[in-house]
């Protein structure tokens, strides 16, 4: 019986009303597709550190069955990870991606770098791997544009026996395994770190996006759920009838958020991260993770319309005459001062999960003060209004403060995020970009000048002009100021080998991996924020329009009594930016103070471009989405008798 009544009531609501309930199904499938986004980015990083742990080696405690060893070679400014194997044993299992173990001499290249061979001139690349047998599969690879070559050479080759230097640039030391399973490495336990405090960021806005879905056009319903009770509806029957009402339509707009979510993927799957674009099935959550989020949104929309029942329940007849609730208490803020306290004590823990927590703690904490200062706003600007809009606007925020913190949240808690990422957002490496360009390689004790002269003879048989000298234990060839990209890769492919193991490296090979760190917390920046401004737009323009709605009696007797649309819109605007600009600018010093423990030295010049761009496409966004809701305001008070619902 309350089901039905439920749906002949969802339905039976009116063009309006069905309006509403489109608002909250769209709220819903954003929050949902961007919640399934921010999930999967934590699986796609797992499944990346998984597909890339076979070359980062455990040494054998016993019954070691080959040797191992990763280094990096370049060319065309690009890396190229190269997998050196020796079997000590017959028959050792093929590693990931490939049909059998390699042979001495043997190489096997992704797919991605056998285009690069066939590409270039084979004095450039295709002279380092004389003997190419196959092509490796994509379980063999982190991403599909990976350039991986996997080489084989006999157990007592220098390939796999000379000492290495085991650091993030330099190649790792040869190591004995008893299987080639590996473990994942520094730098992919680094990314899903990082991914988990991104994920914080995006996830708490959908959450607090969410759960304000539910309270989208919250005075209609209260309205019509207190007519029920005065007409003898028991508080049970009103508790269902609500949970029933937001949680049918919150699992429609979760559905149909899957589904948006599901047909993006493949662009999804072009974003560019640790050197390339993304398999389209790494970007899918698991079924159970999937399942779980279609069950917990609409959840957490039912919780939030219950939440906010109390006073249908309790007091029905204060509903009905549309009573101001009772002022929201100070102990908000005094929560958000105590997680401020001690954020810095809990960022010193080197765990991950515990920063996250910490960060997700000042996130909520931010949302919860949030209608606490839009009351003491609107208390203020009534007090001091100089004309019917700003008391109109102040009057608003005093009555119902919950609402109008809904309508700036998005933007407010996207300037937290801006403003925690903006003093992390790191400058570039600088360098001598006019400096000429030399190899460098590093020769064992003893063997310096010998390799300096097989360096120059290589150069001249390549025919690549350059100075070779030695400095202690480098050699150096330096290529001259006219030396380009492919004279660079020329002399690179004459070189290889020179010095089993190493690689000769350019000054911009050696900073390779920390540029591309930089790229990547850059790319991962804007995605981020990106997500954040989706989440803000979305929730102004939804709530803005929903707002209205509510208010359509109202704004409908305003215009009846005289006062002319300029003056109720004026208002509109400034019970919006008002406490925009106030929240706004709060949630960024919020933010900027999280990101304090975290900060390595003075503030980026990207960092402050990154906040300022923040403010400005904030405030622009939510200025836009109110505009576009100025014809809605027109349409509800067009009618000159206004009808209560």
């Amino acid at each position: 019986m309350n089901l039905e009544l439920t749906w002949r009531l969802l339905r039976g609501g009116g063009r309006r009303g069905l309006l509403g309930t489109w608002l909250t199904l769209g709220a819903v499938a954003v929050s949902t597709a961007l919640l399934l986004f921010a999930v999967a980015a934590n699986f796609a990083f797992d499944a990346r550190a998984d597909r890339g742990a076979w070359r980062n080696p455990v040494p054998a405690v016993s019954g070691a069955v080959a040797i191992e060893v990763s280094r990096y070679d370049y060319v065309r400014d690009q890396t190229i990870n190269v997998v050196d194997l020796a079997a000590l044993k017959p028959d050792v299992p093929a590693p990931p991606g490939m049909p059998r173990f390699p042979r001495p001499g043997e190489a096997w290249l992704s797919p991605a770098l056998a285009e690069l061979v066939r590409q270039l001139p084979g004095d450039q690349l295709a002279k380092r791997y004389p003997d190419v047998r196959g092509i490796l599969g994509d379980e063999a690879l982190v991403h599909p544009d990976e350039l991986v070559a996997v080489v084989g050479h006999a157990p007592d080759a220098l390939e796999t026996t000379a000492p290495r230097s085991d650091d993030e640039i330099l190649p790792k030391p040869p190591t004995k395994v008893s299987s080639l399973a590996g473990t994942p490495s520094e730098d992919a336990e680094a990314y899903r770190a990082l991914a988990l405090v991104a994920s914080v960021l995006m996830v708490v806005p959908l959450l607090v996006f969410g759960g304000a879905a539910a309270r989208l056009t919250v005075a209609r319903r209260d309205q019509r759920l207190a007519a029920l009770r005065l007409v003898g509806a028991t508080p049970g029957q009103v508790v269902r009838m609500t949970v029933a009402e937001a949680m049918i339509v919150a699992l429609a707009g979760a559905l149909t958020g899957a589904a948006a979510f599901a047909l993006a993927v493949p662009l999804l799957a072009r974003i560019e991260m640790q050197g390339g674009t993304w398999f389209a099935g790494d970007l899918f959550p698991s079924p159970l993770s999937l399942a779980g989020v279609l069950v917990a949104v609409p959840l957490l929309v039912g919780l939030s319309a219950v939440a906010g029942l109390r006073r249908v329940v309790v007091s029905p007849l204060g509903v009905a005459k549309r009573e101001t609730p009772p002022a929201l208490r100070f102990v908000r803020v005094l929560a958000l001062l105590v997680v401020l306290a001690v954020f810095p004590l809990l960022a010193r823990d080197t765990s991950v999960a515990i920063v996250a927590v910490a960060l997700a703690l000042a996130f909520l904490c931010v949302n919860l003060v949030g209608p606490w200062v839009v009351g003491l706003i609107g208390r203020i600007t009534a007090g001091t209004a100089r004309g019917p809009a700003g008391l109109l606007a102040g009057r608003r925020l005093v009555d119902d403060p919950r609402s109008a913190w809904r309508t700036v949240s998005g933007v407010a808690l996207t300037g937290f995020v801006a403003g925690f990422l903006g003093l992390l957002s790191p400058d570039g490496f600088t360098g001598d970009a006019a400096a000429p360009p030399q190899l460098s390689v590093t020769a064992a004790a003893g063997r310096v000048e010998q390799v300096t002269e097989q360096a120059r003879e290589r150069l001249a048989a390549a025919k690549v002009p350059a100075t070779v000298k030695s400095s202690k234990q480098t050699v150096v060839a330096a290529l001259g100021s006219s030396a380009d990209a492919a004279t660079v890769d020329r002399a690179r492919t004459a070189l290889a080998g020179l010095v089993p193991g190493r690689t000769p490296t350019t000054e911009a090979d050696d900073q390779r991996f920390g540029i591309d760190i930089l790229a990547d917390i850059r790319v991962g920046t804007i995605v981020v924020l990106s997500v954040s401004f989706l989440v803000a737009i979305a929730s102004a323009g939804i709530t803005a329009a929903s707002s209205i709605l509510d208010r359509r009696q109202t704004y409908g007797l305003l215009r009846l009594a005289g006062t002319p649309l300029e003056v109720l819109d004026r208002a509109r605007r400034a019970e919006t930016l008002i406490p925009l600009t106030v929240m706004g600018g709060g949630a960024i010093l919020v933010g900027a103070f999280c990101a304090t423990p975290f900060m390595a030295g003075q503030i980026s010049t990207v960092g402050m471009i990154t906040l300022v761009g923040c403010v400005v496409a904030g405030f622009a966004g939510v200025i836009g989405a109110g505009a576009m809701s100025r014809p809605l305001l027109r349409s509800v008070t067009t009618d000159p008798a206004p009808r209560p619902d």
